[in-house]
């Protein structure tokens, strides 16, 4: 397809169509149980798994050299503040509606975890976070805020810790601004600077572009593992909790363009051009590993400047995670809530269980398991049983798909929304009917 010139987004479609057909055929022929299966997708996860791995690879790479490099073009120096205020805003703010959200669907669906059944694979995860989180207290805001701050910046470079992610755009930060600093003070030698830095930004580019032009064989190989191995007997026994979750996800979504709309954007344009990235991180269920696709569908496609486009994918990657850490937590402990005798309708348990995740969603990692260590904070700090925290473990991966691309899709949304109240969105590239930039294609 690719030698026959195929657009970008259709090979996707296509791989996602033929990883759903493989993945059924093999369910249906091996079952779930099947260690022919459990062998296949193994080596399914080299390809899967590994072309995940190798975006996420990159992703560090990219964020420190990305934000330099929109230090070195001087806009965001200009309205750094402003820019990182109303990104962190709007993060924060539409993580509270989907919280809100999100506690709204468990009450019109009328979740209760006491009627789930549990299995043995929901009791030994329950049993695995009850063990991890012995004697588990959820940080205060001033310690969550301390976290962030990069001590070691070359550890947080290596993702060790859930808040790595905002440590190196902070690190990046203070090199910018130390850059800006030379550049009024000596030319020369911030032109050598930039020269430096514009080298490394094409190397890293290039790394960049090699491994998204890999996308359709690591999104085959993604949905095909997923449906070999999805349990459908748990997903019809749970199906009230995974139809509540996506009616919630699929709501905050309209929040999403809502916003856009009240900015003055077609929200249909934004559904269009962001697709592509918005698929692969349904399907990859990662957002560290989609953030070069969102990144480059931000300032090549929706015509958002490099600095802001760096910022709000950054940061969306470890505060404001709409899906994984606002409508997931919520509606977990709206559910668990009744098995400890509480009024999960109080209005003062409801605006308490908003307000801990708005604070909690700082620092949850954009990787897999980020949903499950963000409900674990929420849990802990309403004084919920955290080991029922794993009763939906037979339905998490196709929860998580959908939580993904909402994760994605708030930043993008911090993104344009951002370059639009700044000015600095570029409204013909965002109206023209053309998709623009190719997202493998850098």
């Amino acid at each position: 397809m690719n030698k026959k010139h195929v657009k970008f987004s259709n090979r996707v479609f296509t791989a996602l169509g033929l990883g759903i057909v493989l993945g059924l055929g093999l369910h249906l022929i091996y079952g779930i149980d099947s260690d022919v299966l459990a062998k296949t997708t193994s080596w399914y996860n080299i390809i899967g798994t590994g072309y995940v791995k190798l975006l996420q690879m990159v992703a560090m790479p990219l964020i420190f050299i990305s934000i330099l490099i929109a230090f070195t073009k001087m806009k965001v120096g200009k309205n750094f503040g402003k820019m990182a205020a109303l990104i962190l805003v709007i993060l924060i703010g539409t993580t509270a509606v989907s919280a809100a959200v999100g506690i709204f669907s468990a009450t019109v669906f009328d979740l209760d975890a006491s009627h789930i059944m549990q299995g043995a694979a929901e009791e030994e995860r329950g049993a695995y976070l009850e063990e991890k989180t012995s004697g588990l207290t959820a940080p205060d805001l001033p310690t969550q805020i301390i976290e962030l701050f990069p001590a070691n910046p070359f550890l947080d470079l290596t993702g060790a810790r859930s808040t790595s992610t905002i440590a190196v755009v902070i690190f990046s930060a203070f090199l910018g601004f130390a850059y800006l600093r030379v550049a009024r003070k000596d030319e020369d030698t911030a032109a050598t600077i930039k020269k430096g830095l514009d080298a490394i930004y094409a190397l890293v580019m290039g790394v960049v572009t090699i491994v998204l032009r890999l996308t359709p064989y690591g999104i085959l190989a993604i949905m095909a593992r997923t449906v070999a191995t999805s349990d459908f007997g748990a997903i019809y026994n749970l199906g009230k909790f995974v139809i509540a979750s996506y009616v919630a996800l699929f709501i905050v979504l309209l929040v999403h363009l809502l916003i856009l709309t009240l900015s003055g954007l077609n929200p249909f344009t934004y559904l269009k051009k962001s697709a592509e990235t918005l698929l692969f991180a349904f399907t990859s269920r990662s957002s560290a590993g989609a953030l070069p696709m969102n990144i480059k569908t931000q300032t090549g496609r929706l015509g958002v400047p490099e600095g802001i486009a760096n910022f709000s994918g950054s940061f969306g990657l470890s505060i404001g995670q709409n899906g994984c850490a606002g409508v997931y937590p919520a509606m977990l402990a709206i559910m668990i809530a009744p098995t400890v005798g509480i009024n999960p309708l109080d209005p003062m348990f409801i605006i308490t269980v908003i307000a801990v995740v708005a604070v909690s969603s700082f620092g949850v990692a954009g990787v897999g398991g980020g949903a499950t260590f963000a409900a674990i904070l929420v849990l802990s700090a309403l004084d919920l049983p955290i080991a029922l925290a794993g009763i939906l473990i037979s339905v998490e991966p196709l929860i998580d798909m959908g939580r993904t691309a909402l994760n994605v899709s708030g930043s993008m949304t911090a993104g344009v929304t951002t370059a639009r109240i700044t000015k600095e969105l570029d409204t013909e590239m965002y109206n023209d009917k053309e998709l623009g930039a190719q997202v493998s294609d850098l």
